[in-house]
């Protein structure tokens, strides 16, 4: 083989390596056929799930000591899982009403098109690209997502969840309705109620429980037990966030979601009163930070790690 193809080929193997974490890392992430597998300090974290689904998806999510913190069902069949609900994927981003269409059920598509940059390294990095599909094949908007994987300190995992929403095809209206948005669907053993629901809720503002639905917070904590352990996960919503504090259609079933546009439910205030336009060629921002830690928010210093998230994010 001539020196220069010979040369040719390393080169393109290194790149692979680095664009595609083939080198051990802190964080290390590997392609597959339909999805991207991450692991943290050499165990197993999640999968970011972004072909053969109606909409890309981290499942499953990991976490202290390998508890799983999410659902199987629809994607595994797990004793003791109800099976509601079947949009409820895990882990997924998507809004009930964007232009009429449900994102949020499935009515839409949401299609993965591309990774623009995926790295291994000290911190993991997964950026994408996806655009909105009605059943008929209409496009009615885009998005652009950045997922940042941290190692984390003892016994707690840190992620965080980016997207911009660009009114690429004409204006964009987010409707006004509580099923949607930032959202995950939480191990049947933490949920509130249920055969086996053991879990709670606390917020930012120190309500508890079921009554945390609807309410306004910077963010919310779910825990419960998992595989004999005591674990949690908070999700912090971004100061920069439109409507921050947000709302939270968050459920006593295992339903944990943050909502900025589901007035009218939660509030009980005239119809359309949440819905957002985005114009035409102009797009919307989003930040997120899930917070994986051990025993309730007190154990898990949630307020502190929040505080955190603040100074470290802008």
């Amino acid at each position: 083989m001539p020196k220069r193809v010979v040369f040719s080929a390393i080169f393109f193997g290194f790149a692979l390596a680095a664009t595609y974490g083939q080198t051990k890392q802190p964080v290390q992430i590997t392609q597959e056929a339909e999805k991207l597998r991450i692991e943290i300090n050499g165990e197993p974290f999640a999968d970011y799930v972004f072909k053969g689904y109606a909409k890309p998806f981290l499942y499953p999510i990991l976490g202290p000591g390998g508890a799983p913190m999410t659902r199987n069902w629809p994607m595994k069949e797990t004793p003791n899982e109800e099976h509601d609900h079947p949009h409820h994927k895990s882990f997924w981003w998507g809004h009930g009403n964007m232009n009429g269409v449900d994102f949020w059920s499935e009515g839409g598509n949401t299609v993965h098109e591309k990774f623009s940059e995926v790295h291994s390294g000290k911190i993991g990095l997964i950026k994408s690209t996806d655009k909105y599909v009605t059943k008929d094949g209409k496009v009615v908007c885009t998005d652009a997502r950045t997922m940042r994987f941290y190692p984390g300190e003892k016994n707690t995992s840190i992620f965080d969840f980016e997207i911009t929403v660009y009114a690429s095809n004409g204006e964009l209206k987010f409707g006004d309705t509580k099923e949607g948005t930032m959202a995950m669907r939480l191990n049947e053993t933490m949920r509130l109620k249920g055969k086996v629901g053991k879990g709670h809720i606390v917020n930012s503002e120190g309500v508890r429980d079921g009554d945390t639905w609807g309410k306004r917070a910077k963010w919310v904590d779910y825990y419960g037990p998992a595989d004999d352990k005591e674990v949690g996960i908070a999700i912090f919503d971004h100061p920069s966030n439109p409507r921050h504090p947000t709302w939270w259609h968050v459920r006593d079933y295992g339903l944990f979601a943050a909502n900025p546009f589901g007035l009218h439910d939660f509030e009980k205030k005239e119809p359309n009163a949440g819905e957002l336009v985005v114009p035409a060629g102009k797009s919307i921002t989003f930040k997120y930070r899930f917070y994986i830690h051990e025993g309730d928010e007190k154990n898990g210093a949630v307020e502190q790690a929040y505080e955190r998230y603040v100074k470290e994010v802008k």
